[in-house]
């Protein structure tokens, strides 16, 4: 009974997931030297330079604290910078940082490549997708 109630659980389910995607992402940006949340965090700002950390909050589904947090630890390690005009902080990349970008797309497409040989690169770009709407649906409920 108790293991229809973790399979039918999307509590569960989704944290299973959340665990074993985590390990195979951590394993491909190990080569950038980065977490895959800073390494993603870095994307953003290489997508739109002088990004303001409301934009990655809101691109990354954070909290502004969460972010001001990941923006400072990137900045030690020289990566980024911030700029401040008026009330927004806008979020630059550094020589150092623009120069981890092919490294970072590499471990991306690398993590990409290595679930899709297990679910099937069409399954898995469409249960991304799922899942990210899915996510919105929740999120959104109210």
């Amino acid at each position: 009974m108790l293991n229809t109630y973790i399979k039918e659980c999307l509590y569960f389910t989704a944290n299973r997931l959340s665990r074993v995607i985590t390990k195979m992402a951590e394993d491909e940006f190990a080569a950038s030297g980065l977490s895959p949340t800073y390494a993603y965090l870095l994307m953003a700002v290489y997508e739109k330079e002088g990004i303001s950390q409301k934009e990655l909050g809101e691109i990354l589904h954070l909290q502004p604290s969460t972010v001001t947090r990941l923006v400072e630890k990137l900045a030690v390690k020289g990566l980024v910078y911030n700029r401040v005009e008026g009330r927004m902080s806008l979020i630059y990349t550094t020589d150092k940082g623009k120069a981890l970008e092919k490294v970072i797309h590499e471990c991306w497409m690398n993590l990409r490549s290595r679930y899709g040989a297990i679910l099937g690169h069409a399954e898995g770009d469409e249960l991304s997708l799922r899942l990210y709407e899915v996510s919105d649906q929740l999120e959104n409920k109210d």
